[in-house]
């Protein structure tokens, strides 16, 4: 059978435009000449919708959209995903199966996660149906457990609807799904998935074909778009593309940045360049994925900033080929502090006046963001936000959080496959000590433990959800992991205050992450 797969860029909650680009593929000579073409999980609302879903109106407008479709079916067969309401059940996150002009076969959503719980009824899971003389086993991505656990048999062909987050842990874990589906049923199989960005949702596409052999047919390329006809009866393998993880990272946060401005319909981007790698990495990656026209840096040094900093920070603006500004904070500064000697009276200075340093940096960051109508974005680390080693209303201040679900030790390593075919990031910004410099000689080690060992404690305890007592076990100081996750505990409430992070982890904080504050 010759199947047409599309792997796209869907508009959440906007059917009439995704409706566009639909009749587009199905009008194209690939999807003409297949016998069936297969779209992603719901395709012509988007996903997540969460509240959006419980809404008549949209619900209503994909209905609308699908007759559109149907009666536009004619001598044609495709699969299509959208939340429907089903007779006597509720609403369901459905994929139709539409031939001739008249739906042959809905298949329901099974295994629903919390979110879509609140808005979605469960569904029948995987269904088959008779096409072409073939038996096909049509299910969403999470439902496939049916089709391993022998609930569905005799299927020839099974077709996989998937809308699936990346995560970088598990880049390639889709890929070893489907080839125990293939194995176990001896049947051919097509994946099919979404690509782009979501706010912070980021979809990897990796769309495939398999032969009952398991033998890859076709493969579609990571964070593209893209579109592929292939005969499932084919005996000769495509190239098996695995880019490195590291890859995948860069091309997950390039394309969350794109597709956050391009879906909301914004251009510029403002973000504090330090000199340090942090604000570096961010500044680089928001250049690839928005051009250096639409990205502007704001220098911001105070009495403490070295000359590095400042010449580490030009130097990253002439790489990138971006406009920047230098704003000193000195004066400002000086002034807030003598506005608030009275209220302190003779109390010795401490993280008070450094906080108020990164607030002022703030407000100088989202008060230029409001004159030119740009977008702030924020530089914070995985590991910042795991201790709270930051400001609240100062460099947490931000509309997206680019690198906050990156470690710092993962910070360094995209940041030097960045530069791996020459400096783009200055190599000092990488090699020195990091410092916030918000006190003569401060270091971030005079407060974190040494990152490599930070980190190490973090994955432990956030991704492998490991206790204090566990940690200790695989060999950590115990006075030292039970400081970091006390750490961790007690600022839950400032990261609950975060701006929106790219997830790029299996355990990102605020949407895998969810802990009492108190």
């Amino acid at each position: 059978m010759n199947v047409h797969i599309v792997q796209h860029n869907i508009l959440t909650n906007n059917p009439e435009e995704n409706l566009q680009w639909i009749m587009g593929e199905l009008e194209s000579p690939e999807s003409k000449d297949a016998l069936l073409t297969v779209f992603p999980a719901c395709t012509l609302c988007g996903y997540p919708l969460f509240g959006s879903a419980a809404y008549t109106d949209i619900q209503k407008r994909a209905q609308a959209v699908l007759q559109q479709l149907i009666q536009c079916s004619e001598h044609r067969a495709f699969l299509i995903g959208l939340p429907l309401q089903i007779q006597d059940k509720g609403l369901c996150n459905a994929i139709v199966f539409v031939q001739n002009c008249a739906i042959r076969a809905t298949v329901t959503k099974k295994y629903l996660s919390p979110d879509e719980q609140r808005y979605f009824v469960r569904g029948e899971g995987v269904q088959t149906v008779n096409y072409q003389g073939q038996r096909i086993a049509i299910g969403f991505y999470e439902d496939l457990k049916e089709l391993t656990k022998g609930h569905v048999e005799g299927a020839d062909i099974v077709v996989c609807c998937g809308c699936n987050v990346f995560d970088y842990k598990k880049p390639y874990s889709i890929r070893y799904r489907m080839h125990k589906i293939v194995e176990g049923l001896n049947a051919s199989l097509v994946f099919v998935n979404r690509t782009g960005g979501e706010g912070p949702y980021l979809f990897a596409g990796g769309s495939m074909a398999m032969n009952a052999g398991g033998m890859l047919l076709c493969q579609l390329p990571y964070f593209e778009e893209g579109c592929a006809s292939v005969d499932l009866q084919l005996m000769e393998s495509c190239e098996d593309e695995k880019p490195e993880v590291v890859e995948l990272v860069y091309k997950a946060l390039t394309t969350g940045i794109r597709d956050y401005f391009a879906k909301n319909r914004l251009q510029k981007a403002v973000l504090g360049l330090s000199g340090g790698i942090d604000s570096a990495l961010v500044c680089a990656l928001a250049v690839a994925a928005l051009g250096p026209d639409n990205v502007h840096g704001i220098l911001m040094p105070s009495q403490y900033s070295t000359d590095h900093s400042v010449k580490d920070a030009e130097d990253l603006a002439m790489n990138l080929g971006i406009k920047y500004d230098i704003v000193p904070i000195k004066e400002t500064f000086d002034v807030l502090r003598a506005t608030m000697k009275p209220v302190f009276g003779d109390r010795a200075e401490d993280v008070t006046e450094e906080n108020m340093q990164a607030r002022i940096r703030g407000t100088i960051l989202m008060s230029y963001a409001n004159k030119f109508g740009a977008l702030v974005l924020n530089t914070t680390n995985k590991s910042e936000a795991a201790m709270g080693y930051g400001t609240l209303y100062g460099d947490s201040c931000g509309a997206m959080s680019v690198i906050g679900d990156l470690y710092k030790t993962e910070v360094y390593e995209l940041s030097e496959w960045i530069n791996r075919d020459g400096e783009v990031i200055p190599w000092n910004s990488i090699r020195k000590a990091p410092s916030a410099e918000l006190r003569p000689g401060q270091k971030d080690s005079d407060s974190l433990p040494d990152y490599a060992v930070l980190d190490a404690i973090l994955n432990l305890h956030i991704e492998e959800q490991l206790s204090a007592d566990e940690i200790v076990e695989e060999g950590y100081d115990s006075e030292l992991v039970a400081t970091v996750l006390r750490k961790v505990k007690i600022n839950e409430w400032k990261r609950l205050q975060f701006a929106p992070q790219l997830k790029v982890s299996p355990m990102t904080f605020g949407l895998d992450r969810r802990v009492p504050i108190s």
